[in-house]
């Protein structure tokens, strides 16, 4: 009878060893007892009883999954192919066990359709500017499908836009044409500014005919520093050095 206590009391140390479950940090165990739902364990040393107990680890990081490229046709009837990608985590591990499936699976199919049906509600322009915006309607929508599976979609990002080639040879028109107009705007600003400085300039000449030949020197002076070997005098310059010459002259008499 010894030997059959024994016999039976190693048995029971291999079932209670073979029964020892680690879960870790990040992982819970969805436990079902005669397949019905018994509750979740949290992480660290736990039991199992088989074949009684079942236990189902889900994982709570957050899962990064690709959204594959797709056609779409945007509201300007523009086609176009987008790629996309979603993170979400698990929130409550026993009715992303119980409520579906396959989580991912799920979640991919219902991301597909809800990006193909958002996007093709705007045009091109909106969803090349406003792009932040799109993104976020498609996770509210997305998250509102899924969260009944115990799952939250923390982001949506579209993250490739690839337009067919007649489409970008018209946007690269477009944007040089638009760089022009600035360009043109731009030159014609500056013509206009220095219209008004030349103006002003000329005022203050008329005012003081004394200045123009100072100008006239200055610039003079400026040829002489090439080194050139002839300078030519405007006869504008002499008849304004005599009125010069004569006004001092008045000057001095009245003095």
């Amino acid at each position: 009878m010894g030997w059959i206590s024994s016999f039976v009391g190693m048995l029971v140390v291999i079932y209670l060893v073979a029964s020892l479950r680690v879960l870790k940090q990040y992982e819970r165990g969805v436990v079902f007892l005669l397949g019905r739902f018994a509750g979740v364990r949290g992480p660290g040393l736990t039991l199992i009883f088989v074949p009684i107990q079942q236990m189902v680890r889900v994982s709570l990081r957050t899962v990064t999954m690709q959204i594959p490229s797709q056609k779409i046709i945007t509201k300007d009837n523009v086609s176009i192919d987008i790629a996309a990608v979603a993170y979400y985590h698990i929130t409550n591990p026993g009715r992303a066990v119980i409520a579906i499936e396959n989580v991912y699976n799920a979640i991919n199919q219902i991301s597909q359709t809800t990006v193909r049906n958002v996007v093709g509600r705007f045009s091109l322009d909106q969803l090349l500017s406003d792009t932040a915006g799109i993104n976020d309607q498609i996770k509210n929508v997305i998250d509102q499908h899924t969260e009944p599976w115990g799952t939250q979609v923390t982001a949506v990002e579209i993250k490739d836009i690839t337009l067919p080639e007649n489409m970008q040879r018209a946007m690269a028109k477009e944007a040089e044409a638009e760089r022009e107009r600035r360009a043109k705007i731009v030159a014609a600003e500056g013509e206009f500014q220095a219209a008004v400085k030349l103006g002003e300039a000329a005022d203050i000449i008329t005012k003081h005919p004394v200045a123009l030949q100072l100008r006239t020197l200055q610039t003079m002076a400026e040829i002489s520093v090439e080194k050139n070997s002839t300078i030519i005098f405007p006869a504008q310059f002499m008849t304004t050095v005599q009125e010069a010459i004569a006004l001092l002259s008045k000057d001095s008499a009245s003095k």
